[in-house]
C-alpha cells in the first residue's frame, strides 16, 4: 500500500463507478428500442469526443495526445468496441443480474490474455482461479438446461472483449497518459460506429426522448472508468474489488423494480464463486509482489 493510500476515499470513488455502470445499463435498455448497438456506440462516442477534447483543451494537455502508439490504440479499441456492442445487446435480452455476473469473468480472461500479450507466467494458482471462475460461469449459464442462451453467450464474449481492452490499456499506460488513451478511445470508436452503423445505408437519428439517454451512456462510461482509476490509485485492488462486487445486488434490485426481473439464486451463487476466484487471485498476486 502506498503512502497516499486512502481506502475510505477509494470506496467513495467506487460508489461513483458502480452508479455509473448501473445507469449506463438502464440508459442502454431505454434507447435499444430505437437504436441498434452500433448507433448507440456512434452517438455515444461523438459526445465523448466533445467531452474529452474540452477537458484536454481546458487543462492544457494537448501535447499528451500523441500518435506514436496508434497500432496498440487500434487493437485496444477494436477489442473494447466489440465488447461494448455485445454488452449492449446482452442487457436487452437477458436479466441484468446475469449480464453483470458474467462480466465479473473479465479478470480471468485478462489473466489468460496477459500470458499471451504481456508474457506473464501461467502459475498453478492462476490455473486454479480460472477453473473455479469457469465453474461459476457454468452455474450462471446452466448449459445443461436448454443450452447457453445467445444473450448469455454475448455477455460472456463481452467480458472477453473488455479483458482484451484492459490488457492493451496496461500496455499503453507504459508510454501514454489517460488523456491520450481516452482521446483515441472516443475518436476510434466513433469511426467504428459510423462504419458499422452505416454499412446498411440506414443510420437512425435519436429522437428528442432518446438524446438524454445517449448523454447518460456517454457520460456514465467516461465517469465510471475515471472513478475506477481513481479508486485503484488510492487503494490496492484487494480493497477496491469487494466494493465493485456491490454492483450485483444493486443491479438485482434495479432489474426487479424497473423490469420485474426475478432474482435467480443460481446467478447469485455463480457470481459469488466468480468473485471468490478473482479475489483470491488478487490477494495471491499482492502477496507475491510484496
Amino acid at each position: 500500500m502506498n503512502d497516499k493510500s486512502n481506502p475510505a476515499l477509494a470506496a467513495i470513488w467506487m460508489i461513483g463507478a458502480i452508479l455509473s455502470f448501473t445507469s449506463m445499463a438502464v440508459a442502454g435498455r431505454a434507447v435499444s428500442f430505437e437504436l441498434d448497438t452500433f448507433e448507440i456506440m456512434m452517438f455515444r462516442s461523438f459526445i465523448g469526443i466533445a467531452i474529452v477534447s474540452l477537458v484536454v483543451l481546458a487543462t492544457g494537455r494537448q501535447r499528451e495526445v500523441t500518435s506514436r502508439s496508434l497500432r496498440i490504440h487500434l487493437i485496444r479499441n477494436l477489442s473494447h468496441f466489440a465488447g461494448q456492442n455485445l454488452w449492449f445487446y446482452a442487457i436487452t435480452v437477458i436479466p441484468l443480474a446475469q449480464v453483470f455476473a458474467l462480466e465479473f469473468t473479465l479478470p480471468i480472461w485478462a489473466m489468460f490474455l496477459a500470458i499471451i500479450v504481456l508474457g506473464e507466467p501461467l502459475t498453478r494458482t492462476r490455473l486454479a482461479v480460472a477453473l473455479v471462475g469457469f465453474a461459476g460461469v457454468l452455474i450462471v449459464t446452466r448449459p445443461w438446461i436448454g443450452g447457453i442462451s445467445p444473450g448469455a453467450a454475448m455477455a460472456a464474449l463481452a467480458a472477453v472483449g473488455f479483458a482484451g481492452s484492459a490488457v492493451f490499456t496496461r500496455l499503453l499506460t507504459r508510454t501514454e497518459t489517460i488523456f491520450c488513451i481516452l482521446f483515441w478511445l472516443t475518436v476510434m470508436q466513433a469511426t467504428f460506429g459510423v462504419i458499422c452503423a452505416g454499412i446498411d445505408g440506414d443510420i437512425a437519428v435519436p429522437s428528442a426522448q432518446s438524446w438524454p439517454w445517449i448523454g447518460v451512456i456517454s457520460c456514465a462510461g467516461l465517469v465510471a472508468h475515471f472513478c475506477l482509476t481513481k479508486a485503484l490509485s488510492l487503494a490496492p485492488a484487494a480493497v477496491v474489488t469487494p466494493v465493485d462486487f456491490a454492483r450485483l445486488p444493486l443491479i438485482v434490485v434495479v432489474g426487479a423494480v424497473l423490469y420485474n426481473e426475478s432474482v435467480d439464486p443460481a446467478v447469485l451463487l455463480g457470481a459469488a464463486l466468480i468473485f471468490a476466484a478473482n479475489y483470491y487471485s488478487i490477494l495471491t498476486e499482492t502477496r507475491r509482489n510484496r
